[in-house]
């Protein structure tokens, strides 16, 4: 076709003429790179959704801006006057009215700017402008949107009606099966009734072979809920445009944008939909690699500064609408300089994506490492529940980052200053936190590095004093500071020593005898609860061999297992099955003792863990039971054989017969359930007379004897009855 007038060039020309509509505001200047002003823009999006509707059509349909220019027309449209579609140009629609109706065509658009009603008028148009071709005679029907931001345009050819119809039937089927973006029809059970040879090519299918096959076929799971709310929506009469992943035929995701209006007959019945499908893999790719660049670190693959920043705001959000708190890691590796200078910069910089799979490894899935630049890294511990928790990932860390790294067959020693800052404790400004952070690492370096440092100082002497004790734990283990102690459990009216519980105690060089509360809760922030607890568990088996040699194969020991040991590995217990078979215990013999709380925790860990013990041929015991939930629906869930009576409940006995009434209820289910009761923290012979009294089974505590070390403990069995 012969080149088209520039849009400035046909304007200046029509105001010399005076046919440049009056009424009309003059056009939002274009950009520099073409693109249209944020208003013209916006303008296009608001309409995009109503165009939809028009893009299959078989009459022209142009949609223009108050300056006359074209933004978007429909497929017959773009074949007649031969302008891309989704590219128009700035072009004038005025430029294919024949010059004969220029001022016909400019009091057109005046009326249509000033009505509430469509306007028609009957003019020609040049389908080649510039060329003495003969004109085309048209009818223009002309409306505005309901914001009078746009104007709308119709063609309709003025000729025979059979003879229109033919044309556009014609037009239109040479359209759709040449046309650049796939067609799509179901019917009202989502079956395929048509789709045109584009389509079929961009699934890598024959039309026949897709032909009768439900949509929700060519789609993944994700695809096919979105399709079931959009198909529902569609019978609504809702014309909707949407993102789908589709898989090709070889496999391949397709992403496409279907733009799809429902088909009803004469009666309102939903017949099926239509939908204009355009490719947009290569731009949801594209979108994706930029999106991938701007937050991500090319090197590690762990979020960048960006991205961090965003998610430590939200982070902070949360922590502010939930009253909880979060930590804030910054990690600094040492001598990372040095050892790039010695080894050439690429080379060094091989170790990044080595540590940061170190970091992220030894961090929770929820929480987030992300690289700062250089050798610095942040972590994000979000919803931590206690200080132990933050300081036992940064002990993994240190220890982790001070293994040797192998960088082409060379061993590599770095190590890392960690400094940590809390929010809100520290500050409740995201800036200031990285700051603080920042600053506590530096800290770490001057104390020598290979450390971690807090903040404040008061939690930083804190950690120190933990450190302290978990060093001091590590050495009673190797020097054998850790002893158990046995209190009995006797029976019921007769007083026969049946069963015995190991507790806890460290024997410390410096400060004496120390009971499990004075220990444990640093034991378990420092990750040392499981080694101790595997040790106390070897020691009662082999105390209990001894002792059902003596006493008789009935003897039973009682040993406490922490929440913390239950949500553990299972691969800490391995060992305990063979040891329980070489000791040549009878099933019954051990009982494991665990506290209401953990019946209630659904954890996949902690149930396996209980099962576990069973297959073991251990029993289950439930300690301190009646003090906080009352899980009396759980005991038969779990298999509990024993149910100890909390001290509080046994206190409460003297004060009158409320308390009594209350034992004896829980005593007489528990029996019905098949369980034995134990009564905890017997003080006084009318406690004893009491439980007796209730029924029930054993009881336990100072009234009968205090826990003591095996030697002392059997000397006291000794002077028992038998």
């Amino acid at each position: 076709m012969d080149e088209i007038p520039r849009a400035g060039q046909e304007e200046d020309a029509a105001r010399e003429e005076g046919l440049a509509p009056a009424s009309v505001p003059a056009a939002e200047p274009l950009l520099d790179d073409g693109v249209f002003s944020p208003g013209r823009m916006r303008v296009e999006r608001e309409q995009a959704y109503f165009n939809d509707l028009y893009l299959l059509a078989p009459l022209a349909y142009f949609v223009l801006g108050l300056d006359g220019m074209i933004l978007q027309m429909n497929l017959v449209a773009a074949e007649l006057f031969g302008l891309q579609r989704e590219r128009p140009g700035p072009v004038l629609f005025r430029t294919f009215v024949s010059p004969a109706f220029h001022r016909d065509y400019a009091q057109f658009v005046e009326r249509v700017l000033n009505s509430n009603e469509p306007e028609r008028i009957q003019l020609q148009v040049q389908l080649r402008p510039g060329t003495a071709a003969p004109g085309l005679p048209v009818s223009l029907l002309g409306s505005t949107d309901p914001g009078g931001q746009v104007l709308r345009l119709v063609l309709e050819q003025a000729e025979g009606k059979m003879a229109a119809l033919e044309r556009s039937e014609e037009r239109f089927r040479r359209i759709v099966h040449s046309a650049e973006e796939g067609i799509w029809e179901i019917d009202a059970q989502a079956l395929t009734s048509f789709v045109n040879p584009k389509m079929a090519q961009m699934l890598g299918y024959q039309i026949e072979d897709m032909l009768g096959k439900p949509l929700a076929t060519f789609m993944d799971a994700e695809g096919r809920i979105l399709l079931e709310r959009n198909i529902a929506r569609r019978q609504d009469g809702i014309a909707e445009r949407h993102e789908f992943k589709f898989l090709r035929r070889d496999g391949q995701p397709l992403w496409a944008t279907l733009a799809t209006n429902p088909i009803f007959d004469s009666n309102g019945a939903y017949l099926g939909a239509l939908a204009l499908v355009s490719d947009i893999t290569a731009q949801r790719a594209a979108s994706e690699r930029i999106w991938q660049q701007a937050n991500f670190d090319q090197l590690t693959g762990l979020p960048n500064r960006h991205m961090f920043l965003d998610r430590l705001q939200n982070e902070a959000r949360r922590a502010k609408r939930e009253g909880g708190y979060l930590a804030l890691l910054f990690i600094d590796l040492d001598h990372f300089k040095e050892i790039k200078d010695i080894l050439c910069h690429t080379r060094g910089d091989r170790l990044l994506p080595q540590a940061a799979l170190r970091i992220g490894e030894r961090v929770r899935p929820t929480d987030m490492v992300a690289r700062l630049g250089g050798d610095e890294f942040t972590v994000i511990l979000a919803g931590v529940g206690q200080m132990g928790g933050i300081e036992r990932v940064v002990q993994q860390l240190i220890t982790a980052l001070a293994t040797p790294f192998v960088l082409d067959g060379d061993s590599v020693q770095v190590s890392a200053s960690i400094g940590v800052a809390l929010y809100p404790a520290d500050t409740d400004d995201t800036d200031t936190l990285l700051r603080h952070a920042d600053q506590a690492m530096y800290a770490a370096k001057s104390a020598g590095r290979n450390s971690y440092s807090y903040f404040t100082p008061a939690l930083q002497q804190a950690a120190e004093l933990r450190r302290n004790m978990a060093r001091e734990m590590r050495a009673g283990l190797v020097q054998h500071e850790f002893e158990l102690h046995y209190q009995p459990m006797v029976g019921l009216p007769g007083g026969r020593v049946q069963c015995v519980e190991a507790l806890l105690r460290w024997r410390h060089p410096q400060r004496g005898l120390l009971l499990p509360g004075d220990f444990l809760p640093f034991a378990d922030a420092n990750g040392l609860l499981l080694e101790i607890g595997d040790w106390a568990f070897r020691q009662v088996v082999h105390q209990a061999r001894l002792w059902q040699a003596r006493f008789g194969a009935g003897f039973q020991i009682c040993i406490n297992k922490s929440p913390s040991e239950l949500r553990c590995d299972a691969g800490l217990y391995e060992g305990w099955a063979e040891l329980l078979a070489r000791e040549g215990l009878p099933a019954g013999s051990i009982v494991v003792e665990i506290t209401e709380g953990i019946l209630l925790d659904d954890t996949r860990q902690v149930v396996e863990r209980l099962r576990q013990f069973r297959a073991m041929g251990m029993c289950l015991a439930l300690d301190d039971f009646g003090s906080a939930y009352g899980s009396l629906a759980c005991l038969k869930k779990f298999d509990i054989a024993f149910l100890k009576l909390a001290q509080s409940l046994v206190g409460a006995l003297e004060q009158g017969d409320a308390e009594q009434a209350l034992c004896e209820a829980i005593i007489a289910l528990a029996h019905r359930l098949g369980l034995k009761v134990v009564g905890e923290g017997v003080e006084t012979a009318a406690q004893r007379e009491a439980l007796v009294a209730a029924g029930c089974d054993l009881a336990q505590g100072h009234w009968f004897a205090r826990a003591a070390p095996v030697a002392e403990f059997e000397a006291w069995l000794a002077d028992q009855p038998a």
